[in-house]
């Protein structure tokens, strides 16, 4: 049996968004200098809070970051990939990870930043996975 959170929730969602997004939008785990070259852009980071079950499921909250040119164009990258998360993602399997219940924390919403010349957008999710048997 695996540990619980044996299962790298930020690369396993970092790879199943990209695939959704497409190429012509970076999904990553960290912003870097080059962000503002690289927009569109969806950030992926666990946070440090959730549990497990004592057992095998993990139970994750993870914040999804959009940042685009625009404020209208980053709420609706954000509203898309709310939609892929709440719609798509239960019931996925990945090489590593088997995904569940899928729910919103806090909805896509306006978060500042320090450059003005992108506009960031941010939600929290909480997501139930496993490691595959």
């Amino acid at each position: 049996m695996a540990d619980v959170g044996s299962v790298d929730i930020e690369l396993e969602l970092i790879q199943w968004l990209q695939a959704k997004a497409g190429p012509d939008i970076v999904v990553r785990d960290e912003v870097d200098n080059q962000l503002l070259a690289e927009l569109p852009t969806i950030q992926v980071q666990r946070l440090a809070a959730g549990g497990d079950d004592g057992l095998r499921l993990d139970r994750a909250l993870v914040d999804v970051d959009v940042y685009h040119s625009t404020r209208g164009e980053a709420f609706a990258l954000a509203g898309l990939a709310r939609g892929w998360l709440l719609t798509d993602l239960p019931g996925a399997v990945t090489a590593a990870a088997v995904f569940g219940r899928v729910s919103t924390v806090s909805p896509p919403a306006a978060r500042p930043y320090e450059n003005t010349a992108l506009r960031r957008v941010g939600a929290t999710y909480q997501i139930y996975c496993h490691p595959v048997p």
